[in-house]
């Protein structure tokens, strides 16, 4: 959700109570920032609470949804994360696949 969206579901929130929780949440593991095409900054639950997924991003309306890959695919994509750590050293702890386009609504 962006900031507008949840001072629209809960009207009496002061928006600069919802910037300041949602950035106590952010450094606490519980939230995390998902950034979309448009002026709005979105946060959602961090895969420790939620399931593994990815997003598929408007770059119109800035609508993001999530989804997920097929398992088959999900493998490849920790195969070839495990390859790229190997490669360079990097210690990589997870992946994340942002597919920016037009929803079918601006399409």
């Amino acid at each position: 959700m962006s900031i507008p969206e949840i001072l629209a579901a809960e009207r009496a929130l002061a928006q600069s109570s919802a910037y300041r929780n949602l950035s106590v949440l952010e450094r606490a593991g519980v939230v995390r920032r998902v950034v979309a095409s448009d002026e709005f900054t979105r946060f959602e639950l961090t895969e420790d609470l939620t399931d593994h997924h990815h997003h598929l991003i408007c770059s119109v309306c800035g609508q993001v949804e999530d989804f997920t890959l097929p398992s088959g695919i999900e493998r490849t994509m920790r195969r070839a994360v495990s390859a790229v750590s190997d490669e360079t050293g990097y210690n990589a702890v997870s992946h994340r696949i942002d597919l920016i386009g037009r929803c079918p609504r601006c399409a």
